[in-house]
This record gives C-alpha cells, structure tokens and sequence, in this order.
C-alpha cells in the first residue's frame, strides 16, 4: 500500500497554469467519478487553493499512479503534458505524508502559517469524504494531519502577524497609497479571503469600504459585522467608477473586469489611479487591464516580495513548528506501518 500525491503550487507552477488546473466545487463530482473508475483509485482527494493543486490516494501498488495521476491533470488543465510535467511535484510516503502535514500547518504556504490554509485542507477532506472516496487510510491522514495543524498553531508563533494574503494585500495597498483611511476599498468577493481582507481593513480603521459578491445576502452579513456597504455583482461596473482600490477574491471560471470594460470605465473616473490588486485563482481580472493608464494590477504571485519579508520573521517558529510535526509525522508512520504488517500478515495467512 502505498500514499501518492501529485501536485503543483506557488512555487512550482506560475499562476497562468495553476489557474487551469484548479479545481471548481462543482468540478468535484465528475473528478472523483474519474479517479475511482478511470484510473481505480479507491481512495482519493483533491486539495485545490489559490496556491495549490494536489491529488493525494492511496493505492495497493504505485505501477504507474503516479504517472496516471500527472495526465489527469494535464488533460483537467488543458495543459500539455511535456509543459506541466517540469512543474509537477510527486511524492511517495514517507515525503507524501510529511508534505500534507507541513501544508497543513502553513509551513508550504506563500504566507508562511496563514490560518486560512487549515480551512481549506478540511473543507477539502469533508468534500472527499462527501463524494465516497476517502477510506481507513486517507481518513487517518487526513485527521491526523488537520490535529498537527492545530498543534502548530497552538503551541508557535507561526500564526502570528501577517499571516493571510488579504493581509498582504492590504499591505501593498498601503505601500502605494500610505494611510487607507481616506480612501474606497471594493472588495468583489465574499468567501474567506474576503472575509479575512475585510477584517484586516476595520481594524486599520477604514471605513469607506463596499463589498460586491454574488450573493448579496452574504455580503450584507460581512457588512455588518465589518462594517461596509453590500452590492450585488449587478452594480461591479458603478462601484468600480468610485474605488480607489479594488481586492478580488471569487472562484469565477471567468474574469469579472476586463480590459475593454475598464477602458470604457477610466474616462469616466477622468482618469484617477485604480489599483486593482487580484487574489482569485483563475484570476478575476484580466491580465491586459495593467497595460491601461493609470491602473495598475497585481496578480496574487506579485505579493511574494512582502511575503518573504515576513517569512524572515518567523524563522524560530519555523523550526519549533517543525518539531512539533516531526513527531506527529513519525507517529502515523508508525501506524502506517503497523497497518501494512497486518494486511501482509492476513494475506500470507490466507495463502496457505
């Protein structure tokens, strides 16, 4: 038995293609119908973030998982496989089962120990989970891998400062513009990042906030407890007349301001700067929008700047963190290992 991953993520794969590899919720279904009768995975699950796409399964004898699992992905994508297979990253345990539980903990993020990515490795297991295609073997990893996140985060300071992209963000918004208070901030998107973003924006005590999703209910209820005003994505093109700067973070398979839309759009603002900062992958905004006079666009890969200037701060809680998961690591090996001396052991007992 063995646990495979296949992936790609911030550092491996520009955006332009990670964008074509994520995974939309409603995508999941057909995916996991694929995995199990296409390729006779029993057991498998699909982690897809703004900065990574992975596949992890478990399976009796790897005889070319791993390269069936780097095809699915290609064909997914749409991306050639001789272009994707240099920015694949595969792992067999024990590597598989120390790269989850370091994801897990914010130790692989591009904001090193941001909280959100613990959500997601969750949110990502009770959908597998959901769809039948977790067993004894990925549930046990994945349980345990979510405990050694919580571990890190309790006992280091691995979370503490700016730990959430919507918080460097905000950061390089502030870089540009200095104090944000007497500016408007649109935020198009009302997921967790958003929310995060939102939060990070009340306590820098900036008001002039309006938020735009899809759902206008659900922006109504970030408004109220950050204050802000909700909209509706009917009203994106009104709302980006009177923002200063603009945060995306929405899962659209398509971009929601475009180039020709905003050329329509700058006359009108006569012209006045627009910083459009993108945090969706695939990106909400189209990339040629950056050429135009007096925009000026950042996808999330521009941030990696402020990142690293933050990961230099964290360093000892680094090395406590990896401590910490370690032993957590070595504790499911040895369950791990334990479970394949029993299934060999009930195997030779039934061959004779």
């Amino acid at each position: 038995m063995h646990i495979v991953l296949v992936g790609a993520n911030h550092r491996s794969c520009p955006i332009e293609i990670r964008e074509r590899l994520a995974f939309r919720t409603e995508q999941l279904a057909a995916a996991y119908v694929s995995l199990q009768e296409d390729l006779g995975l029993s057991e498998a699950l699909i982690l897809s973030t703004c900065n990574r796409v992975e596949i992890y399964a478990s399976t009796p004898l790897l005889d070319g998982t791993i390269s069936r699992l780097s095809s699915f992905l290609s064909h997914h994508g749409g991306v050639q496989q001789d272009h994707l297979l240099p920015r694949l990253y595969t792992y067999t345990e024990p590597d598989s089962v120390q790269h989850l539980f370091a994801v897990a903990s914010g130790l692989d993020s591009m904001v090193l120990g941001e909280a959100e990515i613990l959500h997601q490795v969750k949110h990502a297991y009770e959908l597998a989970r959901l769809h039948g295609t977790t067993g004894k073997v990925l549930n046990v990893l994945f349980q345990k891998a979510l405990n050694a996140g919580k571990t890190v985060r309790a006992n280091t300071a691995i979370g503490h400062g700016c730990v959430s992209v919507g918080t460097v963000a905000i950061e390089l918004a502030q870089k540009i513009f200095g104090d944000l208070r007497p500016y408007t901030v649109l935020l198009v998107g009302a997921g967790k990042i958003g929310e995060l973003t939102l939060k990070r924006l009340a306590a820098r005590g900036v008001s002039k906030v309006r938020i735009v999703n899809r759902s206008q209910g659900r922006a109504q209820e970030l408004a109220a407890l950050y204050g802000g005003t909700a909209y509706g994505l009917a009203s994106l093109d009104l709302q980006l007349l009177d923002a200063d700067i603009v945060i995306t973070s929405t899962a659209c398979p398509s971009f929601l301001v475009s180039r020709p839309q905003l050329v329509s759009l700058m006359p009108q603002r006569r012209l006045r700067p627009l910083c459009l900062i993108d945090l969706g992958v695939p990106r909400n905004i189209d990339p040629a929008s950056g050429e135009l006079e007096n925009v000026y666009l950042f996808d999330i890969d521009d941030l990696q700047g402020l990142v690293d200037h933050h990961h230099e701060q964290r360093r000892q809680a680094v090395c406590e963190s990896q401590a910490i998961l370690e032993e957590k690591v070595n504790r499911f090996l040895a369950w791990w290992n334990k479970e394949l001396y029993k299934s060999a052991s009930i195997t030779s007992a039934e061959q004779k």
